[in-house]
Order: C-alpha cells, then sequence, then structure tokens
C-alpha cells in the first residue's frame, strides 16, 4: 500500500483526467515569466474564433502571438483576470473571447461546441518561479492560464492542512506574476486527507484561509466543522470530483466569483481619508451546494414549490441570496424555457437591507438586470418593475399593500420569491397582499367552479371579489418561496419547510449555528455568561391598607423597583467598572459593549445614570450612546434619540449616523431600547449587558448580535441581570442544529376557534352578513360606507360591555386566535369556504373596534418604599449548547388554547407586598435546589393524571388537583430523607411557594406538550 504525497497526488490526477474534464498540462510550453501557456490560448482561439483571429494575424503578422499576450496582461492588469476571463479583449476592434461558459440552454449549438472547446489541464509539481527551484503540488489552468492552486498533504506522512496553509504564506512570494491578486491564480487550496482550506489572495503572515468542508454531517446536513467518512474514497474527494471538475469550476468562474469592494472610512495625518480595499469572493462549500442543489431542484419539479433554508448567522447569507437569485433568473427547464419570469428577493426591514441591496447590485454583470426599489423609491416603481418583467427586482414586504390589487394579469407569469429573514411577518397581511399580487389564480378558480358548480344567477354582487380572494389562499404553481432564516418557527417550517413521508417538515438545506461556531465564522456567545440575580424588600410607606388590582400592583411594584435610582446606580456601577477592567482590553482596546432594557424609559434613565457615574469618576475614556423610538416623558421632561445622542465638539447626532458613531473611537457603550436587537451588524461589539426579560427566538436574535467576528476577537461577554442561565439554553437549544417540526396543523381547528367565537353570543350570522354587503360592495367606497360599518357594530359593542371582565378578556384573545390562525391557515391550504372569509373579514374588523381595558395605570410610588436590596451574583460559565441528537422538533398545537390566565381577584396591599417578597427576599441554597429537583422528579412517576388534570384551567388545576399531587410527592420524600426535606414543613411559607411556583411550572410544561 502506497500512503505517500506523491500517491495522494497521483489520484487526484488520475480521477481529474478521467472523470473531470482535463488533460495533462504541459510543462515545457508554460513561460514562468509571463505566467501563461501562451499556445494553448492561441490554440483555444484559434478552435472557437477562426475568423477572428485571421483578421488579428492580417494585423500583427509574425507579432500576433506577442500581440496577443501584451493585450491580454494589460486587460489583466486594469481590469483583473475575472472581468477579463467574463468579458474577453479587444484590440484594435477584433474581439477575442479568453474562455466560452457553458450556455443557459441549448438552442445554440454552435456556443455548446465552443465551450467544449476550452482547454482545462492538470499539472503535477508546477513550477512558477525563475528566483527558485520550488514547485506547487497541481496547477488548474483555463486554456494556459493558470487560475487554481493546489497544495496537498498527508497525514500519514506527518503533515497536514496546516502545513499547506504555511507554504502558501511564507514559502509563496505573493509579487510573483502568477501569485498576484487577481492577475492569474484566482484561488488556492491546501487539502489534506480530512480537510480542505481555502484563499483568494496571498498576503504573506496575512494570508486568509477559510474553511472549505461539508461539514461533519455532510453537505446541507446537520454537523460540526470537518468532513464525514467517504466509504468511497478519500474525505475530501468532493473538492477534484465536484468542485473542481470542469463543468463545476467553469460554472463558479462565470456565475460566482465575485470582487468585492469595500469602503471605509479611516483618519490618517489628522485627515478623515477612505480606504478602498477589493476580496475576490469565492462560494464556500455550503454556499455552492445550496444554489445548486436548489437549481437542480427547480430544474426537475419547475415552480410552485417552496423551500426553507436554515444558514446560521455567520453563513454569508447576503452572497447566497445573490447567488441564487441570478441563477433563478437566468434558468431554463429541459425544453429551454426560461422558468421565472422575475425573481423577486423581499425582506420585511422598512428599511431597505443595504448590505443585501449593495451585494446583490454588486453583482450584476449586464447593467439593468437588477431593479432596487430602495428607500427613495415607491410602491408604484415596485409595481411598474413588475409589470415590466424585471429579472431580478429587491424590494421590502410593506410595498405590496399599496399595489396589489395594480399589478397586471399575471396569467402565464412565473415568479421566484427570496425571502430575507423569514418569519412570522410571513403569515401577515402584507405578505398575503405579495401574493395576492403575484399569484396566478386561473387555476384556482377553476378548481371553485368544479366544487361550486355553475354560478348562480342570481348571486350577490360582491361574490366575484370574495371568491378572488378566495382563490388567492394556500400554493401557487406559478410562485416558488425560497425562506431564508436561522431561527424557523413552527409556521416558517410549514409554510416553506419540506413535508417528509412521517408527515415532519425539515429545511431543505442546513448551514448550523453548530457547524459555523465551530469553523470559527462567529462567535459562541454563550462562552462566557454570568448571571446576577436581584433580591428586595418592599415595605409600605403608608398607614392605609387600600384594596387593589392584584397583576396591576403587581406590576406597578416590579417597576418602581426596576426604576428605583438606587437599583439604577448599583447596575450602573456594575456594568461601568466591568466594561472598564475586561472589556476595554479586548479586541486591542476597540471592544464596545451594549445595555439592553426592558423600556424606553429605562433606557432615558439609564443613560442619565451612565453619565452621572462617569462624570463622577473622572472617566474621561468612556461615553454613551441611547438608542430608541420616537418621544419619551419623564416628569416634565421629554426626550429623543438624537437629541441625547451628542459628539464631545456639541455636534448633534441623527438616528442614521448613530451606527458609524457608535463603531469610531469615541463612544463605547449603547443603551438601547427594543432597537439594534436584531439586524444589527457591529463587529467590534464584545460584551452585552441584559436587564430586560428575553425569551425564545428573541433571546436568540438579540445575544447573537455579539457573535460577529473582527480581527483580535476572541471572545464576547454577557452580564445577565434578569434571565437565568438555564432559560437562555432554552432559547438557544432549538436553533443549534437543525429545527424541524412534528406534523401539519391540523385546518380545521379553525372552525372550532369560530364556535368558541359564537358561544359567546355577542354577534351572530345576521351581524356578519350585514357587515360583508357593505364591506364587499362594487365600486368605489361611498361616503357613507365607513360610518354604516361603524354603526353596525355599536350593538355589538353593547353586549360585550355587558359579559363580565374575565369573559371579556377571554372574547378578545379568541378573536385574535382566529384572526391570527385564519391568516396562516390560508397561506398553507386553499379551503373554498366562503362563510370562514366573511367571518375573518368582520372578525378582523371587530378586534379593532372593541374598547381598550380602560384600567387607571396604578402609581404606587408614594405608597411604597424599598427597604433591601441586593444584587447576588447566580452563574458564571459556559451554558453549552451540545445536546443530544441533530435535530430539535417543534410541535403543532393539537388543539386551539383558549385558557385565559384569570385577572385576579383585588387583594390587600399587604397581602401583594409579601408575595413578592416571598419569591425575591430568600434566596435557594444548593440543599434548597437539590429538594426541589427531587420533588419535581416525584411529580413527574403521576405523569398521566398530570396531563389529565392540566387539561382544565390553571386555576382549577392549581387549587382542586395539584396540592394532593404536590403533598404526596413532599412527603414520600421526606420519608426516604427526612433530615433533607425537614425544612420545607417546619416553614409553611416555604412550601406553599415551592408548590405555587412548581404549579405553575409543571401546568406550563403539560400544556406546551
Amino acid at each position: 500500500m502506497e500512503y505517500t504525497e506523491k500517491r495522494f497526488e497521483q489520484d487526484i490526477e488520475e480521477s481529474m483526467l478521467t472523470n473531470g474534464g482535463y488533460i495533462k498540462g504541459d510543462k515545457s510550453s508554460y513561460n514562468v515569466e509571463r505566467a501563461i501557456d501562451l499556445s494553448k490560448l492561441v490554440e483555444f482561439i484559434k478552435a472557437t474564433q477562426e475568423r477572428e483571429w485571421e483578421r488579428y494575424v492580417s494585423i500583427y503578422g509574425s507579432e500576433a502571438e506577442n500581440s496577443l499576450f501584451k493585450r491580454f496582461n494589460d486587460s489583466v492588469n486594469t481590469n483583473g483576470l475575472l472581468y477579463s476571463l467574463r468579458k474577453g479583449i479587444v484590440d484594435r476592434g477584433v474581439k477575442l473571447k479568453l474562455c466560452y461558459f457553458k450556455p443557459e440552454s441549448n438552442l445554440n449549438p454552435d456556443l455548446v461546441r465552443k465551450y467544449e472547446n476550452n482547454i482545462l489541464t492538470v499539472t503535477r509539481q508546477f513550477a512558477y518561479s525563475n528566483e527558485n527551484k520550488n514547485t506547487i503540488d497541481m496547477v488548474l489552468s483555463l486554456n494556459g492560464i493558470p487560475i487554481v492552486a493546489l497544495e496537498l498533504k498527508n497525514q500519514i506522512t506527518g503533515q497536514s492542512i496546516e502545513n499547506g496553509k504555511k507554504q502558501f504564506m511564507y514559502d509563496r512570494n505573493p509579487r510573483e506574476p502568477c501569485f498576484q491578486f487577481n492577475k492569474r491564480f484566482l484561488a488556492y487550496f491546501a487539502v489534506d486527507l480530512h480537510e480542505v482550506a481555502m484563499t483568494t489572495k496571498l498576503a504573506g503572515r496575512d494570508t486568509m484561509f477559510l474553511p472549505f468542508n461539508q461539514g461533519s454531517g455532510g453537505a446541507g446536513r446537520v454537523g460540526g466543522a470537518g468532513n464525514p467518512e467517504n466509504k468511497g474514497g478519500y474525505a475530501t474527494s468532493y473538492l477534484w470530483e465536484q468542485v473542481l471538475t470542469k463543468d463545476s469550476l467553469m460554472n463558479i468562474i462565470h456565475r460566482f466569483l465575485h470582487i468585492n469592494v469595500e469602503k471605509k472610512k479611516v483618519m490618517k495625518n489628522g485627515r478623515e481619508t477612505t480606504k478602498i480595499n477589493q476580496k475576490l469572493i469565492f462560494p464556500r462549500y455550503h454556499q455552492l451546494d445550496v444554489v445548486t442543489k436548489l437549481v437542480n431542484n427547480v430544474k426537475q419539479c419547475g415552480s410552485g414549490r417552496n423551500y426553507l433554508i436554515q444558514h446560521s448567522a455567520g453563513s454569508g447569507k447576503s452572497n447566497s441570496i445573490a447567488w441564487i437569485a441570478y441563477r433563478l433568473a437566468s434558468l431554463h427547464d429541459a425544453g429551454n424555457n426560461s422558468i421565472f419570469n422575475s425573481v423577486i428577493v423581499v425582506t420585511d426591514r422598512k428599511v431597505l437591507d443595504s448590505q443585501l441591496q449593495d451585494t446583490i447590485s454588486g453583482f450584476d454583470h449586464t447593467y439593468g438586470l437588477v431593479e432596487t426599489i430602495g428607500d427613495k423609491k415607491t410602491s408604484q416603481d415596485l409595481k411598474n418593475a413588475i409589470n415590466d418583467g424585471k429579472k431580478i427586482i429587491v424590494t421590502t414586504l410593506q410595498k405590496f399593500p399599496v399595489i396589489y390589487e395594480e399589478v397586471e394579469n399575471n396569467r402565464g407569469k412565473k415568479f421566484a420569491v427570496i425571502v430575507d429573514e423569514a418569519h412570522s411577518s410571513q403569515t401577515g397581511t402584507s405578505a398575503q397582499k405579495l401574493k395576492i399580487a403575484l399569484a396566478d389564480n386561473n387555476d384556482a378558480l377553476e378548481e371553485y367552479a368544479k366544487i361550486e358548480g355553475e354560478a348562480e344567477e342570481a348571486s350577490e354582487d360582491f361574490e366575484d371579489k370574495l371568491v378572488s380572494e378566495l382563490s388567492t389562499h394556500g400554493r401557487h404553481q406559478n410562485l416558488s418561496f425560497f425562506a431564508f432564516t436561522a431561527t424557523p418557527k413552527q409556521k416558517t417550517l410549514e409554510m416553506f419547510g419540506s413535508r417528509c413521508t412521517d408527515g415532519s417538515f425539515h429545511p431543505f438545506h442546513v448551514y448550523s449555528m453548530k457547524q459555523a461556531i465551530e469553523e470559527g465564522f462567529i462567535l459562541d456567545v454563550l462562552k462566557n455568561y454570568m448571571t446576577y440575580k436581584t433580591c428586595f424588600k418592599i415595605a409600605k410607606n403608608i398607614p392605609d391598607n387600600p384594596e387593589l388590582p392584584e397583576s396591576e400592583a403587581k406590576r406597578a411594584i416590579k417597576r418602581y423597583e426596576s426604576l428605583h435610582p438606587y437599583n439604577l446606580k448599583q447596575k450602573t456601577s456594575v456594568m461601568v467598572e466591568y466594561f472598564r477592567e475586561i472589556t476595554s482590553k479586548k479586541i486591542n482596546g476597540q471592544a464596545k459593549a451594549m445595555i439592553v432594557t426592558p423600556s424606553r424609559l429605562h433606557a432615558v434613565r439609564y443613560y442619565k445614570e451612565f453619565k452621572k457615574y462617569i462624570k463622577a469618576k473622572g472617566y474621561d475614556d468612556l461615553d454613551v450612546l441611547i438608542a430608541f423610538s420616537g418621544t419619551v416623558k419623564d416628569g416634565d421632561e421629554e426626550y429623543t434619540e438624537s437629541g441625547m445622542n451628542v459628539t464631545k465638539a456639541g455636534n448633534k447626532i441623527s438616528e442614521k449616523q448613530l451606527p458609524q458613531a457608535f463603531h469610531g473611537d469615541e463612544f463605547n457603550m449603547l443603551i438601547v431600547a427594543e432597537k439594534y436587537q436584531t439586524g444589527f451588524d457591529e463587529p467590534l461589539l464584545h460584551t452585552m449587558f441584559v436587564d430586560k426579560k428575553l425569551n425564545g427566538v428573541k433571546a436568540v436574535q438579540t445575544l447573537s448580535r455579539l457573535n460577529r467576528t473582527a480581527p483580535y476577537k476572541n471572545d464576547t461577554f454577557i452580564l445577565d441581570f434578569v434571565n437565568k442561565s438555564e432559560d437562555i439554553l432554552f432559547a438557544f437549544a432549538p436553533y443549534y442544529k437543525e429545527t424541524a417540526l412534528d406534523e401539519e396543523i391540523n385546518v380545521n381547528l379553525i372552525y372550532d376557534t369560530k364556535t368558541l367565537l359564537r358561544n359567546f353570543r355577542i354577534y351572530n350570522d345576521s351581524d356578519v352578513e350585514k357587515f360583508t354587503k357593505i364591506y364587499y360592495k362594487s365600486g368605489t367606497q361611498s361616503n357613507t360606507a365607513h360610518g354604516k360599518i361603524t354603526s353596525m357594530f355599536l350593538p355589538i359593542i353593547r353586549l360585550y360591555s355587558e359579559i363580565s371582565e374575565e369573559d371579556q378578556f377571554k372574547f378578545k384573545k379568541t378573536i385574535r386566535n382566529f384572526v391570527k390562525w385564519y391568516s396562516y391557515i390560508t397561506q398553507i391550504e386553499r379551503m373554498f369556504d366562503k362563510d370562514l372569509q366573511k367571518e375573518y373579514h368582520f372578525a378582523r374588523y371587530l378586534e379593532k373596534v372593541l374598547p381598550k381595558k380602560s384600567s387607571e395605570k396604578i402609581d404606587l410610588d408614594d405608597k411604597i418604599k424599598l427597604e433591601y436590596y441586593k444584587l447576588s451574583k447566580t452563574f458564571e460559565g459556559d451554558i453549552s449548547l451540545e445536546t443530544k441528537g441533530d435535530c430539535a422538533m417543534l410541535t403543532n398545537p393539537k388543539t386551539i388554547d383558549n385558557i385565559i390566565g384569570v385577572t385576579g381577584n383585588d387583594e390587600l396591599l399587604d397581602a401583594i407586598i409579601s408575595k413578592i417578597n416571598e419569591v425575591y427576599e430568600g434566596e435557594f441554597s444548593d440543599g434548597d435546589k437539590v429538594m426541589v429537583k427531587t420533588i419535581y422528579g416525584k411529580l413527574l412517576n403521576d405523569s398521566e393524571k398530570l396531563e389529565q388534570y392540566t387539561k382544565d384551567s390553571f386555576e382549577i388545576f392549581n387549587d382542586s388537583f395539584f396540592p394532593e399531587l404536590f403533598d404526596k410527592a413532599t412527603r414520600s420524600c421526606f420519608l426516604e430523607q427526612s433530615n433533607s426535606f425537614k425544612k420545607i414543613f417546619e416553614n409553611r411559607t416555604f412550601y406553599n411557594t415551592i408548590q405555587q411556583e412548581m404549579a405553575r411550572q409543571v401546568y406550563r410544561n403539560y400544556r406546551n406538550r
């Protein structure tokens, strides 16, 4: 058995010569000084452009080949090799192609022949220099031009890709003609038996290599870094068997390689200058894989299918979307027909994502191919772009509701819709209007006609409009959706995911958070996590004992505590000192921090406290910015974001200027209320201080602001005053690997919800019909229509006002459920139920006109006081995301959940304060935690009873069933370990607190199953 590097090299060469479309390179004809095998280029031109070459020779005679090299080299030096390969060269009116790319269709056999005449060579031990005798293990050339270099290493002989990287970095002089950026070689690969790394630019010790692996689970599947076992050969054989074959490499040069120009403002000699940096973008393996698989699937299946791409942050999503958009825009089926009329890239951010816009526009090899509907354009520009058949349109979701009825007839037109950050917005009214604007309803209308039979002559004039609405429901054969998200929810998975034979829904392609972290494209933000607990005691500050609504009073007390100057002062001190001691020294002294607050008022108060503390301490190296929307009133003062943010020179910072100001040297910390918790990319952001409850996807999106990589950024840090480590783990776990859905939603739940609504006896069929005749009346809206509708709801509102407060709460919840569920169900299913459609519009309108709860905001500031306060650290370390299995299975609801938390009885202020203090005053010891876990384990032995009892309301469960089960479990534990469980029976308050909190937890867990 040969196991040398030479054998590895030989095996790769044999594969490329046999199956890759290559021929053996001729070392003797390669000119080292010119860095080209000119004879191969001339051979290619003669075979594909005979007339042009004859004319060229007639101009230059015996100097034709030398002139060709000079013109080729001038073009490459001016425009770069990539441009020259794509556009060719022009010399004295003679246009010459340096290569031909594979045509999209086979309609032109001459273009197919010219593509086949490209000469791709593979050369082993490629000598590239006159200065030394160094050789590259393997070089791939296109028509004599060296374009790919490979250094091969072999673990069996003691070397790996790390040795290959070092060879490129330290033994290859970037000034050599063949190594100059975008002049010859376009990509450099370091390859060993297990892994591949790649770069597009040699820059000595500053050379940046990226992993070019499939992932340990295989291409498009869940896994970490590295490659899976290959039972048919080398683990890295995908590189030469798939990526670097003739068809694949030519496709990458033609459609993927991209020059990215970065402009960055820097200070030089006291002046602000613009630094321009060029990068040659070569697709990472998962990007190449997802585009290839999507294109192949669409070619095979045509339009009408949906695709969910679960790609983590750090996946290079903007580039992936751009590559997919361009491929879909030019895609043809087996009959050489264009599959899509237009590709529409949609983001649901109100302001078009500038990075996405710039990336897609920057890929435009044909001027005018891309139409971006940015901030300065209107919905009418979007309408015109759709009607004019622009090939790629980039827009926001919010522009569709304005023009959805004005788009021309889409009969026969097909659209690919690429959704950036797909989540719940895709079930809203804007997404519905998008479908109405683009859907070809003819098939749906024919289907409806078969169901209904011949239309009755006496049908109402609103029927046509109603049927037209029904026909837009469900999926449409002329619409294909390609949805990107790192955090898919249940609805996203069902709308866009791939349905498996067992009825579950999975993403079409996965690049997991786990793989992105392990490959170094993002940082693990949970590696350094610290949690604090706030313990406090509230006391009455008045002799009276007023009676107050319980839930409102609890909120008021919590608000009082969280905004208390002492609380803000203590936390500010912790944050500022931690920043100075730790954060300020990170990222070469450039690290920044974000403070996440629960409200705009909290943000304003924190800002004042930070400014006050920094000034008192004399810290001249710290300054803080604030971000919030609108105007905040605090006492008699009103505050705006732009009014509070001021530079040291006294200049106000506008909302648009804030990200750039934060990135600069003057400001280190940013206090936020809702803003900048999603979609904000600041690589220098290292630390986050969290003083807000975070749940689910919101927690993932907020904390992930830290995960962007930057030079010298080796870690991140989070200090959390509110959330527990286990809650954060619970939020992140579903999105660490692959997220899937157990089964489709039961669409008939909508009928159950309708029945629940009608059981309140607040409205009836007559009310719905009366509304429908006004709402759907044909022609332009009369000046009395709106008045009629609002008037007809008055008796319904009166009936609503007469039912109990608890029933009002339940009715509102139910009507909200109905509207939400129906919007979702009609996105995935075409039901053709006219009565349900009428009910939906009626309910949607009714929900808006129902009176808001008129309870006054309770102000307890002068009635209570903070008697005791303590901040204590509860956790420090790594919240490990490693979980069993490769897939987190989300579940669809099995029943309509209409169990509503009751408002609660009024209680004396003393009792409310007592309850709050029971939870926050004392702290659990380790022994107490063990006790609680043991009791909880005992409770789970009665899981069948728990599941049965949790079908009732929480009040019934908590009052009637749970106390007995809890008592049984605690007594059983006491009999087994009397000393350990003595405390719970000695302190009744302690017993009740644990029982109450455990009842809530158990009920929630079993209800969500």
